[in-house]
């Protein structure tokens, strides 16, 4: 890393988000000082406290006391990692952003890998669990919105939901401009970035506590997704119309061609019943994307601040 701005601040900033991770901080705070001073960074580290309602935060502040380079932010609720994410970017200092997730899935010893490839000079260089401990209900609707992703953003990567990323400072301060309401962190990057690059990390099982993504959350992180970077769930729909819509005028020209031939029947009723039904099943689906896009622009032009901090430390 560029050495020339430690005058100003640290080289190296990790942005960690928690929420309710009390079994898990003390061994994490201790793996990452052992790696952060043993590859000799100038560094910080940023807490974000999403909310918790364990000890968290009581933890959290030992650390910044017994270290005046642990910094701590502290949500008044729970606004989602993304948000814990932004507020943390927003108050780095160092010319790399590294984030890392608090349940130690992915290992801090892998930091030092991010910090040498964006050495290589690359803006953003993400992680990718190649061997990852989840089970097949997390990553086959992980593999699926991979490669939705990497076509929406243009941007082929294997692993878009590793929080294990390290940014250039650039990057950040592009991110740190946007104010949108939600927004998709890794994507967003990619979209500023110049090159972009992904390496193998490790991926352990949880050690403690429970995952805070469930279903509900990463269907909307994903519909976020799809609406806040691209027209092109839009687009699709109004092909799929049009499509549609020549086949229903088809298939009424050959109804009438029938009646005239056979003459009138009654048999294929329930056909046409299940023919309706799945055509008013699809109008349904299109609203309702048509009302995400809507509701995103709601959620924007009432410029409501993204989170409200209560407490700050260090």
């Amino acid at each position: 890393m560029d050495n020339a701005s430690e005058a100003a601040g640290p080289n190296l900033s990790v942005v960690i988000p928690v929420f309710n991770e009390e079994e898990n901080l003390a061994a994490l705070q201790e793996r990452l000082g052992r790696v952060l001073d043993g590859a000799g960074y100038d560094w910080e580290i940023i807490y974000v406290d999403d909310g918790s309602r364990d000890r968290s935060w009581e933890i959290l502040c030992s650390f910044n006391q017994q270290d005046h380079r642990v910094r701590l932010v502290r949500f008044n609720r729970n606004y989602g990692q993304h948000m814990a994410v932004f507020a943390g970017m927003e108050r780095s200092k160092g010319q790399v952003v590294v984030t890392l997730d608090a349940d130690l899935q992915n290992p801090p010893e892998d930091i030092p890998k991010l910090v040498d490839k964006i050495d290589e000079g690359y803006d953003v260089v993400g992680g990718w669990r190649e061997h990852r401990q989840d089970s097949w209900l997390r990553t086959l609707p992980s593999a699926i919105v991979n490669r939705l992703t990497s076509r929406v953003t243009g941007v082929d990567l294997k692993d878009y939901g590793c929080m294990l990323r390290a940014y250039r400072r650039q990057v950040v301060e592009a991110m740190n401009a946007c104010e949108e309401a939600s927004s998709f962190i890794p994507a967003l990057a990619n979209s500023f970035a110049n090159s972009v690059a992904e390496i193998p990390v490790g991926h352990a099982q949880r050690g403690g506590g429970q995952s805070k993504y469930g279903l509900y959350r990463l269907l909307k992180l994903h519909f976020d997704l799809m609406t806040g970077f691209s027209v092109l769930p839009i687009q699709f729909v109004s092909f799929m119309g049009l499509i549609i819509a020549l086949v229903g005028v088809g298939f009424g020209a050959f109804l009438f061609v029938r009646r005239l031939v056979v003459g009138p029947e009654l048999e294929g009723v329930f056909t046409l019943f299940a023919i309706l039904f799945t055509f008013v099943g699809l109008q349904i689906f299109c609203v309702g994307l048509i009302g995400e896009y809507v509701g995103r622009i709601y959620r924007e032009v009432r410029k409501r601040p993204r989170y409200l901090v209560r407490e700050m430390r260090g």
